[in-house]
């Protein structure tokens, strides 16, 4: 893939994963994420080709500018996207896969002095939060996703969700579950993100059940029109689609603010 058509890629790439994004001038010049992951494809291909001093320098120089610190020997795949960006450290030895997402102050780092295989490995589509640290020669599995703080010291199963000090695993979704909840998500407009049937966050929990007692009630009701029809009825066959418009949040949560004003002026604790 030449230079600029990965540019026009990593572009596309960050509009999918940050609503904050409003045109792709914009992010070419505002987003140090991008321009990390931009300097840091150049001070590899030095690195490869044994200049390795001056791969190094202009790493660093890439540090000053953006605040974050990526070796040149570290292999980057596709579509990876740093957001926000400052402190982010990536080892010599690391390698990312492609799709993979990096939030401000996560390191991959070693935990050995020797020399060879030191910093971890992610699969595809991982997802590591803000703060996190994965330490050592470790796999992280494709699309897992690590919580913000967590230290990952061991091995991360595929499409597992890892929380904590420690890094322990909390949830490793059933696939046609996930598959039922994420297509239910994006029909009702909602991003199901992290939503498991063993997700710790009581909230999220309840969301999943939720969803998951929709899908049996759309089954249900699809199989019911369905024997009507059969007895010479005229009902729909399919389940009607709800859009929910992003003005309908935007104004939900505009009067919940409002409300929460007026809470605070008649429960003002001052008086």
């Amino acid at each position: 893939m030449g230079m600029f058509s990965g540019i026009k890629e990593d572009i596309r790439s960050v509009f999918e994963r940050d609503p904050a994004a409003r045109s792709a001038f914009e992010v070419l010049t505002t987003y140090p994420g991008l321009h990390a992951i931009w300097l840091h494809r150049l001070s590899h291909r030095l690195w490869r080709a044994q200049w390795r001093w001056l791969a190094r320098w202009l790493s660093t120089l890439g540090r000053w500018l953006t605040g974050v610190e990526i070796h040149p020997g570290a292999k980057i795949g596709r579509r990876f996207f740093i957001d926000h960006g400052m402190g982010v450290v990536i080892g010599e030895t690391a390698e990312i896969g492609d799709d993979c997402t990096l939030y401000h102050g996560v390191t991959l780092g070693g935990t050995s002095w020797n020399p060879g295989k030191r910093h971890p490995t992610l699969g595809n589509g991982v997802v590591i939060g803000a703060g996190a640290k994965v330490l050592g020669p470790l796999m992280v599995g494709d699309n897992a996703r690590i919580g913000s703080n967590a230290v990952v010291v061991k091995d991360v199963p595929k499409a597992a969700t890892v929380i904590g000090i420690p890094g322990r695993v909390v949830s490793k979704p059933d696939a046609d579950v996930s598959k039922q909840r994420q297509h239910l998500a994006k029909k009702y407009g909602f991003d199901a993100y992290a939503v498991a049937a063993d997700n710790p966050d009581p909230v999220a929990n309840a969301i999943g059940s939720l969803l998951d007692h929709i899908q049996v009630l759309d089954n249900k009701v699809a199989e019911l029109c369905h024997s009507v029809n059969a007895l010479g009825g005229n009902v729909c066959e399919e389940v009607p689609t709800v859009n929910i418009e992003e003005s309908d949040f935007r104004e939900a949560e505009q009067r919940a603010a409002e409300q929460r004003c007026k809470d605070e002026e008649v429960f003002d604790p001052r008086v």
